[in-house]
């Protein structure tokens, strides 16, 4: 269905309101699972800013006589609740908590990111202010909690002895290879939906790249006398199939897929810093040193994919018909 620049920058505004919903519950919700003062405090300092950011998305929705979708904000707030829910549970929840909320804080900078971007084309310029200024929030609060990544790994193994530190290794070991299968997954599928040649050449290159990594991680879980997971392998590899479908269903694929990958990536490499400092409590250099190999290649990877959100952008727009 053809639609205009305008309407596009209100359903961009409707989607950042539903995250920031979502944001909220697991904001909430984090200090009282985060295991550490200084990590409980990093997510009760940004309550405020995220409630006031939900306030300013709102109130550019109303400067634009558009409210937010009651639909999208049920499900964003019962998402965001599951998801925190997820990691209260985990036995290192500390390190999941901050991992994962680390890559949210990433997915709503691509977010702001795309939204400023759109806002600009439209010449929404207070739209584009606000984007940007919450854009740098979100990213000094990621910042914030890749400080953490320390104190995260020393409040989830603090009760360990050395033999049960070795253990836990293996399980972050068998994390990272069953992320790295969900990842294989949607690269898969990514080049089809990219929109654009460069994007699809950046998703076809880190496909290849993500291959290693698993050969890389089997060869460590090999080498420590473990293995991978094919419960949670096969969980994550379904979980990428259900999310290709989603995101092929979406209006603006392109640049949804652009900031999920990048949001992702950000996920990997909070996952591996969090792998290498519990290798380096087990006195594993041949892990840490496949982690530093694996974390400089996917960050080289999310900021191919970061620098291609005009593609991206223009990619969606046109998809819905928007004159580009």
């Amino acid at each position: 269905m053809t639609t205009t620049i305008e309407q596009q920058l209100s359903y961009y505004l409707q989607d950042a309101h539903a995250i920031e919903l979502q944001a909220l519950e697991q904001v909430k919700r984090a200090p009282k699972i985060a295991g550490d003062p200084e990590i409980a405090k990093a997510f009760e300092d940004h309550l405020g800013e995220t409630e006031r950011h939900r306030r300013d998305v709102e109130g550019r929705l109303e400067a634009r006589a558009w409210r937010p979708v009651p639909q999208k904000d049920i499900t964003a707030r019962v998402t965001g609740v599951g998801m925190a829910m997820f990691a209260r549970f985990q036995p290192d929840t500390p390190g999941k908590l901050v991992a994962h909320a680390s890559s949210y804080e990433r997915m709503e900078l691509a977010a702001y990111d795309l939204l400023a971007r759109i806002a600009e084309r439209a010449g929404d310029e207070e739209t584009a202010r606000i984007a940007r200024l919450i854009e740098q929030e979100e990213r000094a609060m990621a910042e914030r909690l890749a400080a953490c990544f320390d104190r995260a790994v020393d409040a989830s193994l603090r009760d360990l002895g050395r033999e049960s530190v070795a253990k836990q290794l293996d399980k972050y070991l068998a994390d990272a290879h069953a992320i790295e299968q969900q990842a294989a997954k949607l690269l898969e599928k990514a080049p089809k939906m990219a929109g654009s040649s460069g994007l699809e050449h950046a998703y076809e290159e880190h496909l290849e790249e993500t291959r290693h990594h698993a050969e890389l991680l089997e060869g460590r879980l090999g080498a420590r006398g473990a293995s991978h997971s094919s419960l949670k392998d096969t969980a994550l590899r379904l979980g990428a199939l259900n999310l290709g479908t989603f995101m092929r269903v979406q209006a603006d694929t392109p640049a949804k897929l652009a900031a999920f990958a990048y949001a992702f990536e950000h996920l990997e490499i909070a996952s591996y810093e969090l792998l290498k400092r519990v290798a380096a409590r087990a006195e594993d250099a041949e892990t840490i040193a496949a982690a530093d190999e694996i974390i400089a290649q996917e960050r080289a990877a999310a900021d191919r994919v970061h620098g291609l959100f005009d593609e991206a952008l223009a990619a969606s727009l046109e998809e819905s018909g928007v004159a580009v």
